[in-house]
């Protein structure tokens, strides 16, 4: 089973295992200087686009990525060669990264401005509709909830107009200061190479465990990421405009590298 393993996919997975353990069994909080920051934060530093590719928050983040990279990896690097699949893994995680700090600074402009403009004319349905609709926080579960309800009753109190002010600041820079880890992005831009390249190829899936064809699997995945992405539902701290920004880059960067041959079965 191991012996499929090519070299570069190998040295990856040495690599995202080797620092996954080292930040939680060595005590090394290697997210604080090496995910990559929004560009807002007075953290932000530009190698933080390819350092975050390599950390994982959980050993089920760590091992769904190097579950993908194992089993759609070594076909594209026999079929590439280490050099332009390793080139191909940097670019469509870099790239990644990259859209999705994009996304991200428009997503906390929008935020911020939609703030000031609810600081002019503050209400609870408004409030709640920030919170809910733009932050991803049901009112429940805010700590103190029930300021939101005294809030409903008496909207022109001046101490739960501030309260809620400071809420959605506070939200504001939490969005801000959190960091993004995961080698997501680069695998979802293997995920599209391989069903671009080898669409007819059949997939068992484990959940439920039915065949499938690798074009379909990666548009049903892709139409997945997209919905999540737009629906942002409360609590889900998933990057999903990050894997839609690897598999763009990926799209992209197949089409430049496009030759005579397309399709593999």
């Amino acid at each position: 089973m191991f012996g499929r393993v090519t070299p570069i996919v190998r040295n990856l997975l040495i690599i995202n295992v080797a620092l996954y353990f080292i930040s939680s069994f060595m005590n090394l909080n290697l997210t604080e200087y090496l995910s990559l920051r929004n560009i807002h934060s007075e953290y932000f530093m530009p190698i933080q686009f390819f350092t975050y590719m390599f950390l994982h928050g959980s050993t089920w983040h760590l091992l769904s990525n190097m579950f993908g990279l194992f089993i759609f990896g070594p076909l594209l690097e026999q079929f590439w060669g280490p050099k332009r699949f390793l080139i191909f893994y940097l670019v469509t995680g870099i790239g990644a990264g990259v859209l999705y700090s994009g996304i991200n600074y428009f997503e906390t402009n929008s935020l911020a401005n939609t703030i000031e403009h609810y600081e002019s004319q503050p209400s609870p349905a408004e409030f709640k509709y920030i919170l809910e609709k733009k932050v991803g926080i049901k009112i429940g579960q805010l700590n103190e909830a029930n300021q939101f309800y005294y809030y409903v009753d008496q909207p022109e109190d001046d101490a739960s107009i501030n309260w809620s002010i400071q809420i959605l600041h506070a939200a504001l820079i939490r969005e801000i200061n959190t960091p993004m880890i995961g080698a997501s992005g680069a695998i979802f831009g293997i995920l599209l190479a391989f069903g671009m390249l080898f669409p007819n190829t059949t997939l068992m899936l484990l959940f439920p465990p039915i065949p499938i064809k690798a074009k379909y699997f990666v548009a049903i995945y892709g139409i997945f990421e997209l919905f999540s992405g737009i629906q942002k539902a409360p609590g889900d701290n998933v990057a999903h405009f990050a894997h839609l920004s690897g598999m763009l880059v990926a799209f992209i960067l197949l089409k430049i590298w496009q030759k005579d041959r397309k399709k593999f079965f």
